[in-house]
């Protein structure tokens, strides 16, 4: 449970990060709820079934799972408590003014970056846990390259 929650605090902080870094402000409670779809979207690589598939399937998953994560922590935190973290309501499509199709369509593509960021955290956090690899134990080579995980993604791998 530490890992988990030492994992999803790092991808919370690297989520507000680039909230800042591209939208210029950010929210508390975005490194939750950015921690949060960290998790989930990394968990699909822990199921045996989704280990290998495609990184396209993968980022429709993912990015499914950050529009569900997006609408019920709008609900709460911007219509139930009014503290208007985000407003989609005058783009088209949008869904109570928390999702849109044009922002699912941006995290589909922003889905290999998050994959490639949670292996990587769960590496560099898993990789010299004496627990794990036992006393004197070698943790596995350095993690795949983003540059990789996009090229799976453009090629359908």
């Amino acid at each position: 449970m530490k890992r988990i929650l030492t994992l999803w605090a790092a991808l919370g902080m690297v989520y507000v990060a680039l909230e800042v870094l591209f939208r210029g402000r950010s929210h508390p409670s975005m490194l939750i709820v950015g921690g949060l779809c960290g998790v989930l979207v990394g968990a699909i690589n822990q199921i045996p079934r989704f280990y290998r598939a495609p990184v396209v399937l993968q980022a429709v998953i993912g990015a499914l799972i950050v529009l569900v994560v997006e609408f019920v922590s709008g609900c709460v935190l911007n219509l139930w408590l009014g503290l208007n973290v985000w407003d989609y309501s005058n783009q088209p499509g949008n869904v109570l003014g928390q999702i849109c199709p044009a922002f699912g369509l941006l995290w589909f593509f922003i889905m290999p970056l998050a994959i490639w960021a949670e292996d990587t955290a769960r590496w560099l956090i898993w990789a010299y846990d004496s627990t794990v690899y036992g006393r004197g134990g070698k943790p596995p080579d350095t993690p795949y390259s983003l540059k990789s995980v996009y090229g799976d993604f453009f090629h359908g791998r």
